[in-house]
Formats: structure tokens, sequence, C-alpha cells
């Protein structure tokens, strides 16, 4: 038997049937929508140092939740805050920056891109712009010098001080932490521009020295001016190889050696009666760069072998009075384990004299 439904009821059913959409703030189907009121800030001029802050507010034009996944700023001078992470729609929000300005100097434009849910722009950017000053510039920052242990003047690092401010200033005497530096401080433009000079002192040792040089300042916009000098010493004269050290002997053939000598100090040297002493092994003298660098050439011949116990040094006479003769020490290595057993052991040195059992 076939029962007849009213269509009323049909219709009923059919609307028990039909799923509940999963967001029902979405009438439309436009979703959810980011609207700025303007994506970008110019902070105008602001002296170096002084943080920048900004919110950049927003509105959620859409008609389904607004959600803010994620800010990144372009580089590490712009931090984003804590911005608003879900905004119905019809309210506002907004993302806090701040740009520090401190490691900047005339024009800056800095970015953040702003990630979210809206499916028209899930990609926003956000720029802060403007113009950064230095009430005093210091250029360059960090004075660099490049000197010879061995030179009684090496040249000096000059430092430019320039005041953009509209009064005069006036600098203090600079103070230095090491004693390995001298300042002296220069006035080019009467309460405009200075030039600081910085020389090394020595003696000094070859290697790297750091000081720090302060001045004070009249103005309260930058009391004080700090910079850091690095004094990168080289030796007056280096020789290489230190040493030369030869194959265990008896040699079973010619050995050619090469000793490289640079001389970084100021007068030009001049290098004379080369040798290596208690051997008949001739030493010749090439001057690649006249003055400066040269090359002391040597061949061992086969059969060569230092005497036992004895120390083999190739000298040379130069015209330095702080280095009147280079010395390079000659050793040769021996054997110290049974040559017909695995790899033998190489001793470098001079030959040592027989051990009793």
């Amino acid at each position: 038997m076939l029962f007849m439904v009213p269509a009323a009821q049909c219709a009923f059913a059919a609307e028990l049937a039909t799923p509940v959409p999963s967001n029902p703030a979405s009438t439309n189907g436009v979703g959810p929508r980011m609207q700025f009121a303007s994506t970008v800030y110019d902070f105008g001029k602001v002296i170096s140092g002084k943080p920048v802050e900004y919110s950049f507010i927003f509105t959620n034009t859409g008609d389904a939740m607004l959600e803010i996944s994620g800010v990144y700023p372009s580089c590490h001078c712009t931090m984003a805050g804590p911005w608003s992470k879900q905004v119905e729609p019809g309210r506002t929000g907004m993302i806090p920056l701040v740009f520090d300005s401190s490691r900047n100097n005339g024009p800056v434009a800095k970015t953040a891109s702003v990630i979210c849910n809206d499916r028209s722009r899930p990609q926003i950017m956000l720029l802060i712009k403007g113009t950064v000053w230095k009430p005093i510039e210091v250029n360059p920052p960090m004075a660099v010098l490049n000197a010879v242990s061995d030179s009684i003047s090496n040249p000096p690092a000059t430092v430019t001080i320039v005041s953009s401010l509209e009064e005069p200033i006036t600098l203090s005497d600079p103070v230095n932490t090491n004693a390995a530096f001298t300042a002296e401080l220069k006035t080019v433009r009467p309460g405009k521009e200075f030039q600081l000079i910085i020389r090394t002192v020595p003696p000094l040792a070859p290697g790297t020295l750091q000081g720090s040089i302060e001045l004070r300042t009249s103005s309260t916009n930058m009391p004080t001016i700090e910079v850091t000098a690095i004094a990168i010493v080289q030796p007056g004269l280096v020789v290489t190889p230190a040493q030369i050290t030869l194959p265990p002997g008896p040699l079973d053939r010619e050995v050619p050696c090469a000793v490289s000598i640079q001389n970084n100090a100021g007068p030009e040297l001049a290098l004379s009666e080369p040798s290596l002493n208690g051997t008949t092994v001739g030493v010749d003298i090439k001057e690649v760069v006249p003055g400066r660098q040269f090359t002391l050439m040597c061949t061992f011949p086969s059969g060569f072998q230092v005497p036992q116990g004895a120390q083999l040094n190739l000298t040379v006479k130069t015209s330095d009075p702080q280095h009147p003769v280079i010395k390079v020490p000659v050793y040769q290595g021996v054997w110290t384990g049974p040559r017909d057993i695995g790899l033998p052991a190489l001793h470098r040195g001079p030959v040592p004299p027989a051990s009793r059992p």
C-alpha cells in the first residue's frame, strides 16, 4: 500500500537534512577582508638613535573572521609589537612597528610583510620611511692602522668629525684607553668640522692592538664621541719558512729549497754573504722586488746528510741594524724504527746521540 506524504512535509524534511554552514558569519561569500587606513608611514626626520614607533590601523570589511598569522619585518632594526590576531567583521585592529634608527643615516625605507587569511590579499606590505640624521657625523667610526713592528714612524689614521647642528660645538681633548695609541684633535672649521689624527706608539709587538678614544662635546644631542682604534702590526722582516726540514739522510736525490724574505720596514734592504755553515752547498740570492722581497735558493745534493749532533743553519747578512743576520735552522728527519716494518716514524730535529741499552 502506498502512502502519500503532503508536499509541505517533504519540504520540511529536506530543510532538516541540509547541513548548517561552518561559518554562519559569512552571508554573501566575501570572506575576511583586510583594509588599512594607510600602508605607508612617513616619520619625516629623526635624530639617529631615536626609536620610531607607529601602529598601522586596519578594518575587517569582510563578512568572516579575519586572522593575522604573522608579521615579518625586512631587517633586524625593525620589530613588530603584539598585533591583533583575530578581528571580527566590521571591527578594527592594529599592527605596531618599532624602528631602531641608531645604525642608520640618511633616507631609509623599512618594510614588514603581513600574512592573513584574506583570500584577495593574503600578504600585505607595510612601509616605514623617512630620513635619519646624526647631529655629529664621525667618519669612519672605526680607525684601522697598518703598522710595522720595527718602524719608528707608521702612517696615521684620520677620522673626520662634522657637526650638522646650527649652533657651533666644542670638543674636549681626546682620551684613549691604550697607551699604544696617541690622538690629536685639529680644527678644520671652528665649531663645525674637526679631524682626529690617530697614531701608534713604538715599540710595537706583531699582532693586533685595540683601544678606544673618547671626546666630550658641548651638544646635548650627542654628549660623547667614541672612536675605536685597531692596529694591525706586521713584523719588519718575515722569513718563510722559519726552518728547513730535509727528508731522512743520506738523501737519495737532489732536494731544492727556497726561503722567502719580505721586508715590511721603511728603508730598502740589502742582503749579502749567504751560506750554509759547515757545508759546501751554495746559496744564491734572488731579488724579486728591489729592497723589499728576496728569495734564497739552495740545492742539497744526493747523498747529503747532516753530521750527527751538528746544527746546520742557512744564514745571510742584512743592511738592517736591528736584524744584521737572518738565520734559518736546517733539520733532517731520521728513521726511528726498522725500515722493513710498517711505516717508519720521522723524527724532526738534530740527530740525537746514540742511546745506551
